[in-house]
């Protein structure tokens, strides 16, 4: 027997203090919604990765809205100017023609009837009609730029409704990202070295139509020892295993009042064979991907409690700082309830 094996086959004391936070069994977060092949394998991106890429997007999405919306402003303000113009010019169009000067000044037709020619009538009668074309069409042109200016604005309306809608969704992919970080014991933990998404585990054997989890025996031959595990962690052992994480596990060891006696506990070592504290990205990240697909399924697994790193996981109650005879660097531990 190696030395890391006798190591892991000594009994280790989980904190009373960490264990005293909640008491029976406890609610657990669900499973992901995008579910992948393999555990561990670099077939999904980093959280890290989808951090800076949404935090990016976000950004993005912001300075376009902003320009947008100033634009928008600007066409506002284009078609208040157009419609001032036309509320100034619609009073002097016929105005020669059709109406008299208030001033009581000759209108239209006086000033036609008093032409002492034909020849002077026709050319009145031209410029008069010269003047109401001039009118008309400074009016049109004024009426054609407001409404150019109108069906711009209900485009660029409409853009700036989209794009709110579009930084809406990436302000929930932004934030989505920051809860499965934190789900996970954030940068801290896993400074964001750990998959995006894991596997979705299948559903455990022992639960109770309202969803309470049946206490169980230590009935099931273990897998990795002699001893035994309940049926809840064999399914538990099989579904880590299922997601692709084949380093060393160990499970059930005599003695201690806690689970691996009870058949209610596993330890993922970082490697193949014995323990070994994370001495690199690899082992660092393999402990963390395991993490998560162990917090990610708690609630499909009935896990009990996750220690990873100098901390602690409860479904109810979230990572705690721990401190105990192992520090769980070299080993991920769950406990099932």
């Amino acid at each position: 027997m190696t030395a890391p094996l006798r190591r892991w086959l000594r009994p280790v004391v989980v904190v009373l203090a960490a264990l005293a936070v909640v008491s029976g069994p406890l609610p657990a977060t669900a499973a992901p919604s995008a579910p992948k092949p393999s555990g561990h394998e670099d077939d999904t991106p980093l959280l890290s990765e989808v951090l800076e890429s949404t935090n990016r997007s976000y950004a993005q999405a912001t300075a376009r809205l902003k320009k947008s919306e100033e634009r928008q402003r600007r066409l506002d303000q284009e078609v208040k100017r157009a419609q001032a113009e036309l509320d100034a010019l619609a009073p002097q169009v016929g105005q020669i023609a059709a109406q008299s000067y208030r001033s009581g000044r000759i209108g239209a037709m006086a000033f036609l009837l008093d032409s002492g020619s034909p020849d002077s009538f026709v050319k009145r009668a031209a410029a008069l009609d010269e003047l109401n074309m001039v009118n008309a069409q400074k009016l049109a042109k004024v009426q054609q730029a407001k409404n150019d200016a109108e069906q711009a604005k209900l485009a660029l309306d409409a853009e700036v409704r989209e794009q709110q809608k579009q930084r809406n969704i990436i302000a929930k992919q932004k934030r989505d990202a920051e809860k499965a970080l934190a789900l996970l014991g954030g940068p801290g933990l896993t400074g964001g070295m750990v998959v995006a998404t894991s596997p979705v585990a299948r559903m455990a054997p022992g639960r109770d139509a309202d969803g309470d989890w049946r206490p169980e025996s230590c009935s099931e031959d273990d897998p990795t020892t002699g001893g035994c595990v309940t049926p809840r962690t064999l399914h538990m052992y099989k579904e880590v295993k299922r997601a692709g994480f084949n380093r060393f596990v160990g499970c059930y060891r005599p003695g201690g009042p806690w689970e691996h006696p009870k058949g209610r506990a596993c330890d993922w070592s970082l490697i193949n064979s014995g323990f070994r504290s994370a001495y690199n990205n690899d082992t660092k990240k393999y402990g963390n991907d395991l993490t998560a697909f162990l917090v990610r399924n708690a609630d499909r697994l009935g896990v009990y409690y996750v220690i990873w790193y100098k901390q602690i996981w409860f479904p109810a109650t979230g990572w705690k700082s721990y401190s105990g005879p192992s520090d769980h660097t070299d080993h991920v531990h769950v406990s099932l309830l």
